[in-house]
């Protein structure tokens, strides 16, 4: 009768203890820069090693600050949301819209926004009602609608 294979765990202990010494990628490929300047890197995913995403970060434009502003598309690509990069022609291209956005947003304002002696803009103001306004129906149940208030 065949012995059945038995595993070896002194065997797998020292496999896996020999393969930790083998080269592996530390330093990541730089992938792309965005219009701030914050580079991003990545490692590969290499599943000979049990690495079954890629690592991805990037390195902010100004060290000191903490609170950099990343693009979305970039972001997505980072959370893994996306696999390629974004390329400099989407960056631009949302940029564009981006500034396009801005620019209705401060003629709309410009036109529509009334603002008080501080420069905050006034909320509209409120009515009764959106519907209609009729001289012979009541606004105020029991009030006559001739006269003032």
């Amino acid at each position: 009768m065949a012995k059945p294979p038995s595993r070896d765990i002194i065997k797998i202990i020292f496999q896996n203890f020999f393969k930790s010494f083998r080269p592996r990628q530390i330093r990541g490929n730089l992938i792309g820069e965005d219009y701030f300047g914050n580079k991003y890197y990545e490692i590969p995913a290499d599943p000979s090693i049990g690495k079954r995403k890629p690592s991805r970060w990037f390195e902010p434009a100004d060290k000191e600050a903490f609170d950099n502003e990343i693009t979305a598309e970039w972001e997505a690509w980072l959370r893994g949301r996306r696999e390629e990069p974004p390329t400099r022609e989407e960056l631009v291209r949302n940029l564009q819209i981006m500034d396009m956005k801005k620019r209705n947003a401060a003629e709309l304002e410009e036109k529509y926004g009334e603002k008080d002696a501080s420069g905050k803009l006034i909320p509209p103001k409120e009515t009764v009602g959106t519907f209609p306004k009729y001289n012979e129906y009541e606004i105020i149940p029991g009030k006559d609608p001739e006269k003032k208030f």
